[in-house]
């Protein structure tokens, strides 16, 4: 075969591809133009009314103090946790291991609209931490549809100590189901932020009661 029949070969193969390229194009095309101004209208209403209920959502999330960390007492809690689908809850006392805690809890609570944040004092909160068994400190108790359905406890699953980063935490608590890495709610992170340890000392492990 010499060079002139192997050029026909690879430019009738070349034509082959662009035309079923131009074909495909050409259907889209043919789609887009079946659309009538009443469907357009319909996909433009569609995504109005669901942009309108994530604002709505958001709305009631913000009144009952989604996006922030906030500490509340035991008598709070009961109420705080049937108002609001998921939440986070940190009981600490004021050691080291529950400040490194709350710097990232910080962080994930403005990441994270679709979770309530909160914090009790265990120490203050007997009634509560004992019928919660909550034992060693800091653990988060995380709570949805008003249940406790998991705990992390002290630094053992966030890699033994005191140098985890808040992206390691954000990947615990979503295993949990307790907030969303993608989708309604979430936002993404700063990754200098996130991936920041916030480990000032030499403390390396969670306190016990």
């Amino acid at each position: 075969m010499d060079e002139s029949q192997v050029a026909q070969i690879v430019e009738k193969q070349v034509l082959t591809v662009a035309k079923a390229v131009e074909d495909k194009i050409d259907e889209e095309i043919a789609a887009l133009d079946r659309l009538d101004l009443d469907d357009l209208e319909a996909l433009r209403e569609r995504r109005l009314q669901q942009m309108k209920k994530m604002a709505e959502k958001r709305s009631k999330w913000v009144s009952l103090g989604h996006g922030e960390y906030t500490e509340i007492g035991e008598k709070e809690f009961f109420a705080a946790v049937k108002a609001s689908e998921r939440v986070v809850c940190h009981f600490y006392r004021e050691n080291w291991p529950c400040k490194v805690m709350d710097k990232h809890l910080a962080i994930l609570a403005k990441q994270h609209m679709e979770t309530r944040f909160l914090k009790v004092h265990a120490e203050k909160s007997p009634f509560l931490t004992e019928k919660l068994r909550i034992v060693v400190l800091p653990t988060l108790a995380l709570v949805k549809n008003a249940k406790v359905d998991d705990y992390v406890v002290g630094f053992d699953e966030l890699g033994g100590s005191d140098g985890f980063s808040t992206e390691v935490l954000e990947e615990r608590l979503a295993r949990a189901k307790v907030i969303f890495l993608e989708g309604e709610g979430s936002r993404p992170a700063n990754t200098s932020t996130a991936k920041r340890s916030v480990r000032q000392s030499d403390a390396n492990s969670s306190d016990s009661d």
